[in-house]
């Protein structure tokens, strides 16, 4: 009997660990579909409206269980150069990993080139969701990446602190 009790066990524990396994990597993401000429924006020094730049290629998945599960990857024709004169640089330059089937979207490769200086990043749009702000990157040759990290007001919502009057009051759930 005690054979049998540790066998299913075992098999309960596999199942539920594979479960868990392809619901990370595989089970919550979604493709996003592509909206030409909206998909990749920044915003301008002025700390205005974010603005689409001109990009082709572009791939995206997100998931609806977390805000920051987003990551893209597209093609500009843009110079860092023109990129910094006019948008908004990021202070982070970590980008997130994407699961392993995404395979445009290396975060290793992509954190190497940031701190070499071939990539620098962008405030793609505030507050996509709240306390979350899109981050882009973009290398030397064009390649851009996206991705969506927690800002101030996110980190303090998410960790307990109070948020204080700096802080957009946080939208209700309906």
């Amino acid at each position: 009997m005690g054979r049998i009790l540790v066998i299913v066990l075992v098999l309960c524990a596999t199942v539920a660990a594979a479960a868990m396994y392809y619901l990370q990597v595989y089970g919550f993401y979604y493709e996003v579909e592509a909206r030409p000429g909206q998909d990749v924006r920044l915003v301008p020094l002025d700390g205005g409206e974010a603005r689409p730049i001109t990009y082709s290629g572009f791939r995206a998945i997100d998931a609806d269980s977390s805000p920051i599960r987003y990551r893209a990857c597209f093609d500009t024709d843009l110079s860092l150069d023109e990129l910094s004169a006019t948008y908004t640089p990021a202070k982070q330059t970590e980008p997130r990993t994407a699961p392993g089937w995404f395979d445009c979207f290396d975060a290793g490769e992509i954190g190497q080139a940031l701190a070499e200086g071939r990539a620098r990043t962008f405030i793609g749009e505030k507050n996509i969701h709240y306390g979350v702000d899109r981050i882009v990157a973009v290398t030397e040759s064009g390649k851009g990446y996206a991705w969506h990290e927690l800002n101030n007001c996110g980190q303090k919502a998410y960790d307990g602190t109070v948020i204080g009057e700096e802080c957009p009051p946080r939208p209700t759930d309906q």
